[in-house]
């Protein structure tokens, strides 16, 4: 087992376990379903799971579903997978909506203290009324309601007696507190007419989620309250909710750092704009930082992971380069990933000695690195495919491929001789005819030197394929922090996906299972596509090298 790190959130829990205040650690992951999770959330995932397996603790998996407007039961569903196919298993799982009786009833209890009532200001006055962070706020005429009044009020507003919009239940705290988040903020809103996927249509009346969310927390029991940065503002509404009401049990929230990758966007409101434009092709398109996205581009559960562990957690916001998260997932497929061939621009070779009609079964390692993974065979003919790219009528000395009238060996094959060079009518090269030297098989030859080795595809045996090459969606390292553009859509990268369709690759690939990932030797890593059965489609994770690198290095300099 790797070793874990320290950070600032375990060290709180190694001091809480000394002392005494805990003897057994519980931790929540709480999302809303009202998208698919990103790669923000997996960090959450990772550090929440693995402290409470760390700790011997428990881990629940709860869906703050306050907003029925923007939820919905696909999202639930798809959370459920995400967590799951990351390799982690909740202890119990909960939504918010299981205690909308309570949490109602805890309302009623801050009225009760005069700590809560039902106000009439419409959204606009309520921001008027609020004041800003140099100027105290104002208190609404509403907010002196009797006790008696405002548990009526709320009663009646439960039983939708009211129209949305026209009252809210609210905390009385402090208007003139510096921090804004304690001007008497909204505990409950009025939102009639919505079919609640866990409640149907049992509530009009719907707890906010600054309210929900510590009272969810308390009621489980949990003794650390994980939180990204932005909630350290709400903490001490988190804190006066679980004080003024009788739950019996006050967990710590700890704030840390959210995850902002680059060249990517990290907001759920904007990734849903991408989805809506369908500027994407939805949720799990492998270019977007979704779980689902990056699961059906091939990323790998472990490589994710393994990236979560490399950011580490901090209590100060930083941006984390793309490169960080690629490097996992390169590394992860280095080690593991079997290695096959694929021409992706094709052109044929004609092996003018070849005997015609005859075929030949040769063996090739499956990892060059991992002799235990053994071999494979692939079938070398008459006629083959390789890469435009890989010949060169003339050519320098450092071209280390085939050049007409010179030699180059085929991966795991014989060396041939490029002899003469077949042109169409608009000068495209249409065909090479070459010869083979049937004394190489396995040896080079002992009077001469070869140029190189390059890959192969038999076109007698090998399989058409769909070939998509990903790349990072946007080429901007921040496309929505960039103050010089109006819209941070303008950055979306055009080189985003390339789509090759006629694609040559080893017969073999015709049996990989959906998902399954290879390298594709001296074209990157592909994985094929999990959701598309009746044909080839290979979607390429990731290239080899970090073809971004010299990119940056210049935006830096």
């Amino acid at each position: 087992m790797e070793e874990t790190k320290t950070n600032f959130i375990r060290q709180i829990i190694d001091a809480d376990l000394a002392s005494g205040k805990h003897t057994k650690i519980v931790t929540r992951f709480p999302p809303e379903p009202n998208g698919y999770l990103h790669i923000g959330h997996a960090k959450s995932i990772v550090l929440n799971f693995s402290i409470a397996a760390d700790y011997n603790g428990t881990c629940n998996l709860r869906f703050d579903d306050t907003n029925p407007q923007k939820e919905e039961e696909e999202f639930v569903e798809a959370i459920k997978s995400d967590v799951e196919w990351l390799g982690y298993h909740w202890d119990n799982l909960y939504f918010a909506s299981d205690y909308f009786e309570q949490l109602y009833g805890y309302a009623v209890e801050l009225i009760e203290q005069g700590l809560a009532y039902v106000c009439e200001l419409t959204p606009e006055q309520m921001r008027a009324y609020r004041g800003t962070l140099t100027e105290p706020g104002k208190e609404s005429p509403y907010r002196s309601r009797s006790v008696e009044e405002n548990l009526d009020l709320f009663h009646r507003m439960r039983d939708g007696e009211f129209p949305d919009g026209s009252r809210v239940l609210r905390a009385r705290i402090d208007m003139a507190s510096p921090n804004m988040n304690m001007r008497d903020p909204v505990l409950y809103r009025i939102r009639s007419g919505l079919i609640h996927h866990q409640t149907g249509d049992a509530w009009c009346l719907y707890p906010m989620y600054d309210f929900t969310h510590p009272i969810s927390d308390a009621i489980e029991g949990i003794t650390h309250s994980l939180c990204t940065l932005e909630f350290e503002d709400h903490r001490p509404l988190y804190d006066w909710s679980l004080d003024n009401i009788s739950v019996g049990c006050h967990p710590r929230q700890i704030e840390f750092a959210r995850l902002n990758l680059q060249y990517t966007v990290m907001s759920k409101r904007k990734l849903t704009q991408l989805v809506s434009e369908k500027l994407v092709n939805g949720w799990d398109d492998p270019r977007m930082p979704t779980i689902a996205g990056l699961r059906r581009r091939g990323y790998t559960p472990a490589s994710i992971r393994e990236f979560a562990r490399r950011i580490g957690v901090t209590k100060a916001d930083n941006s984390i380069e793309m490169g960080v998260l690629e490097s996992c997932i390169r590394e992860d497929l280095d080690a593991n990933a079997e290695r096959r061939m694929a021409v992706m621009r094709p052109v044929k070779v004609v092996i003018t000695n070849w005997p015609e009609g005859e075929s030949e079964e040769l063996a090739a390692p499956n990892h060059p690195k991992d002799e235990t993974r053994g071999s494979r065979r692939i079938r070398m003919s008459r006629e083959i495919f390789i890469d435009r790219e890989d010949f060169r009528e003339q050519a320098n000395r450092k071209y280390k491929r085939l050049v007409l009238g010179d030699e180059v060996r085929l991966r795991n094959s014989y060396v041939i001789r490029a002899d003469e060079v077949v042109k169409g009518d608009d000068g495209e090269i249409v065909e090479l005819r070459c010869s083979y030297d049937p004394a190489t098989l396995g040896v080079n030859p002992p009077d001469r030197k070869v140029r190189g080795v390059i890959h192969w595809v038999s076109a007698e045996f090998g399989m058409q394929a769909e070939v998509r090459l990903y790349d990072r969606l946007f080429n901007h390292p921040a496309p929505d922090a960039d103050k010089e553009i109006e819209d941070w859509k303008q950055h979306l990268n055009p080189e985003s996906l390339v789509v090759i369709d006629h694609a040559w690759v080893e017969p073999l690939l015709a049996e990989a299972e959906p998902g399954e990932r290879f390298q594709f030797e001296r074209e990157g890593y592909f994985s094929r596509d999990p959701e598309i059965s009746d044909r080839l489609v290979f979607n390429r994770v990731v290239t080899l090298r970090d073809s971004w690198a010299k990119i940056e290095q210049a935006n830096k300099g």
